[in-house]
């Protein structure tokens, strides 16, 4: 399946960058089966020829600089 038709589950702090072991924010869904996870900086450097290759990329890396509007209860 796509991800057009199976909503990819979002990735969480616990997932990590296959190559240097950052917090992951890049997952790449190969056509052949299986994932890979990378950090923005090492989706960045990949995700064009993983795409070339077929592979489902979601990319979460826009969330590094969203700010949230109000901190949450227990940071106030």
């Amino acid at each position: 399946m796509t991800g057009a038709l199976a909503p990819a589950k979002p990735l969480t702090a616990t997932d990590r960058c296959d190559r240097c072991g950052a917090q992951a924010y890049i997952r790449a869904t190969l056509p052949v089966g299986g994932e890979l996870l990378f950090c923005a900086h090492h989706g960045r450097q990949h995700v064009t020829v993983l795409r070339d290759k077929g592979a489902d990329i979601q990319d979460e890396s826009a969330r590094l600089s969203a700010t949230p509007a109000v901190a949450p209860n227990d940071e106030r």
